[in-house]
């Protein structure tokens, strides 16, 4: 087994092969990617089942269908190396042009970072769409997965490398740490030299031991607690089906609503629907209830848990929704400005005057008027599948695809200026 050190040094060495790699190059490496893990689907899906075998029993339902893996799942990972494929190349992309007096032409151009290192928890389908963001923007990708879904994430490795090494490409382009120990995130948090870049993606507790403690660049990403405000003027039926996608479409994701708050004027016709759709039709339907969890003017109204001192700054990451009754669309933004993670929060309500308000005074990644959280990922904002979901303001912000994974550095021409 390699230590993580070696990793980094091969990583590295091969920095100069992949910033030179031109586009059609780069895309047909990805293609072959995608199609080599499709080849090698029965190899990964038994690797995925002895994961899943390991994890039983250690997490929670919810958390083992995001370590699980099936054949329409590996297909959607080639399909989104694909997608990848097919956008635009950041790399060499020259961002703005200036020629001095002196004669000089400065371009201010896009490079890639380096060396970017991912520490992801269980899932997979990040194994593949993190490796292919960063070829096609120029960047090693070294790869460091949680324990519970290491042998997946190795065997999906190790097929993208075959579709590398087919076209005589260095197997080294994509990483994977073999230890999945806290000792090789540190190792990755002090890499300086080594690595360019660090992306968590995962939990609060992964990230904050990252932005707290990395020596080298990181991005903050992911933690998700995200608010989708009903407004007094807003269309109950359209409430009541984005409240729905948004929290049990799938709330093991950082863009799942975890808070609800509620407008005092509609909550006494709008809560009760929430919860003969949310709780009584799910159980009769024999699906998970949501867990509605009330504060005390909430209480009032509906049954349900009441709301503890943490219920409004927590990622419950599961069918548990925290509900709060406001009076004014004021006191909903003072609320979330509060309690938000600068995720994803969004507004329900047919006063333009409202929604303008809210985006403006909303100081999160992305903010929505009249649709799920739900949305806030790469693909549906156009950009392909994505490194993670950035919520700070420098370098990157929101969705992170293949221009967030670039810099710029400065190239000067002349004809013999001196200065």
């Amino acid at each position: 087994m390699k230590s993580t050190f070696e990793i980094l040094q091969e990583a590295k060495a091969v920095k100069s092969v992949l910033c030179t790699l031109d586009t059609e190059t780069k895309n047909k490496a990805l293609l072959k990617m995608a199609e080599a893990l499709e080849e090698n689907c029965d190899f990964i899906l038994s690797e995925n089942q002895k994961d899943m075998e390991n994890a039983k029993g250690t997490v929670s339902e919810v958390m083992l269908d995001r370590l699980a893996l099936s054949r329409e799942r590996i297909k959607g990972m080639a399909d989104g190396i694909r997608e990848v494929a097919l956008l635009p190349d950041p790399v060499g992309e020259i961002l703005a042009t200036v020629e001095r007096p002196s004669g000089i032409i400065v371009e201010k151009t896009a490079v890639p970072m380096g060396v970017v290192a991912i520490i992801y928890e269980s899932r997979p389908n990040v194994t593949s769409d993190a490796a292919a963001l960063a070829l096609k923007s120029g960047n090693v990708c070294v790869l460091r997965g949680g324990k519970e879904a290491f042998l997946s994430a190795d065997a999906i490795v190790k097929s993208m490398r075959k579709g590398l090494t087919s076209l005589g490409l260095p197997e080294t382009l994509i990483n994977l740490v073999q230890d999945t120990t806290r000792q090789s995130a540190n190792e990755l948090m002090n890499a300086v030299g080594y690595v360019d870049l660090l992306i968590p993606r995962g939990g609060a507790g992964l990230i904050k031991a990252c932005t707290e403690n990395a020596k080298v660049p990181c991005i903050q990403t992911g933690t998700g607690i995200c608010h989708i405000y009903i407004d007094e003027t807003a269309d109950i039926e359209k409430a009541l089906n984005i409240v729905e996608n948004a929290k049990t479409s799938r709330p093991s994701v950082c863009n799942a609503a975890e808070v609800l708050v509620v407008n005092s004027k509609i909550a006494n016709e709008l809560l009760p629907l929430l919860k003969e759709r949310l709780v009584d039709k799910r159980i009769n339907d024999g699906k998970n209830p949501v867990e509605l969890r009330l504060d005390e003017k909430a209480s009032k109204i509906i049954d349900g848990t009441p709301a503890g001192d943490n219920d409004f700054d927590t990622e419950f990451l599961d069918y548990i929704l925290a509900v709060k009754i406001v009076d004014t669309v004021d006191e909903a933004i003072s609320h979330i400005s509060l309690h938000s993670t600068g995720h994803s929060e969004a507004i329900v309500t047919e006063n333009d005057d409202n929604a303008k308000k809210f985006t403006m005074a909303i100081d999160s990644a992305a903010v929505y008027v009249n649709a799920s959280t739900r949305f806030t990922d790469g693909g549906e904002f156009g950009l392909g599948c994505e490194m993670g979901i950035s919520t700070q303001k420098l370098h990157a912000r929101g969705p992170m695809g293949l221009k967030e994974l670039t810099t710029y550095k400065f190239i000067i021409k002349g004809n013999g200026q001196i200065r």
